[in-house]
């Protein structure tokens, strides 16, 4: 069975978004991000709201949020888009190994268990630091640019000429902090879908975007 479902996991910097991006476009499927869901849902919070306010401060200073609201905005944003996308690579929802069952069991309902891929991105803690302490995005839609030489005097995004920006999230004490919680929390999830008969697929990310790209769909290819 081809995939319908395939999740990149991988430390801060490892190429998640842009290598879904990629594969997106490539499988025609919906890139769905995360972090731009945790990031629209905290920027449309109401400010009084102690808890969300409480939420939002644990994700700035590089820790993780609550599962269950995680859990819940995922499962919102993937009913709203189901119906239209021919399927999902997912950068970064696969958190914790308790969200990732429930991610898994509710996605399996939609499209069987033999159709989810996991790609495990793997990079060293201080290529992390080195590679998002000079990450941009673009403002709107948060496309990822690349820290490479031809991008390095750009002002807007290629894709929808928005402003490129710095994320506060990329501060090097923050980035090295998410490493941290990567490791402990997150690399787990690996485990889990290897112990649970799902196809995992290892990549190095200490390569060249295109490489990557390329031993991605090669080993997808060959699964």
């Amino acid at each position: 069975m081809k995939p319908k479902a395939i999740f990149l996991i991988g430390p801060p910097g490892s190429g998640k978004g842009t290598q879904a991006e990629l594969l997106a476009k490539e499988l025609g499927f919906e890139h769905f991000e995360i972090s731009k869901v945790i990031e629209k849902k905290f920027k449309e919070a109401d400010p009084n709201d102690k808890e969300t306010v409480h939420q939002k401060e644990h994700w700035i200073s590089g820790e993780l949020i609550h599962s269950e609201l995680v859990t819940k905005w995922f499962k919102e944003e993937v009913e709203n888009l189901k119906d239209e996308a021919n399927g999902f690579v997912f950068s970064g929802s696969a958190r914790t190994v308790e969200e990732t069952k429930q991610n898994l069991d509710y996605l399996s309902g939609i499209y069987g268990k033999d159709a989810f891929f996991a790609v495990e991105i793997k990079l060293s803690e201080e290529e992390s630091v080195k590679r998002n302490s000079f990450r941009r995005i673009c403002a709107k839609n948060r496309h990822p640019i690349p820290n490479f030489p031809e991008y390095a005097d750009i002002k807007v995004c290629p894709e929808d000429g928005s402003e490129i920006i710095i994320r506060e999230l990329d501060k090097p004490e923050i980035i090295r902090e998410r490493y941290q919680v990567y490791l402990r929390d997150t690399a787990p999830v690996i485990d889990y879908f290897r112990q649970n008969g799902y196809k995992v697929i290892e990549i190095n990310g200490e390569q060249p975007i295109e490489k990557v790209f390329s031993d991605i769909k090669e080993t997808l290819n060959r699964a």
